[in-house]
């Protein structure tokens, strides 16, 4: 990846505001890492980004875990060596 590319994390990224998040920053050239608990949707929304999508990556991961978390930027760093921007846009709930 060239040094000009901007990394970004999409938490929450198979669908909703997630996903338009995501598609919007592949669309301004940011490599997307789309993070969420299911993989199929996160697929479906690399399918929407289109083009871009080869520099734009998919990892389920759930935000209630502390080691899905752990290797959702391990990926990230393995693949792009940094990260510019994180949207945090999944969560979890207390009771």
């Amino acid at each position: 990846m060239t040094a000009t590319l901007k990394i970004a994390i999409v938490t929450g990224a198979g669908s909703g505001i997630g996903r338009a998040v995501a598609i919007a920053l592949a669309g301004r050239g940011f490599a997307v890492v789309l993070a969420g608990r299911r993989q199929s949707a996160l697929d479906e929304t690399l399918g929407l980004i289109g083009s871009a999508r080869t520099s734009c990556r998919a990892v389920a991961a759930d935000v209630s875990d502390e080691a899905a978390v752990d290797m959702l930027f391990a990926k990230t760093r393995e693949s792009f060596g940094r990260l510019d921007l994180l949207f945090n846009n999944a969560g979890v709930s207390a009771p």
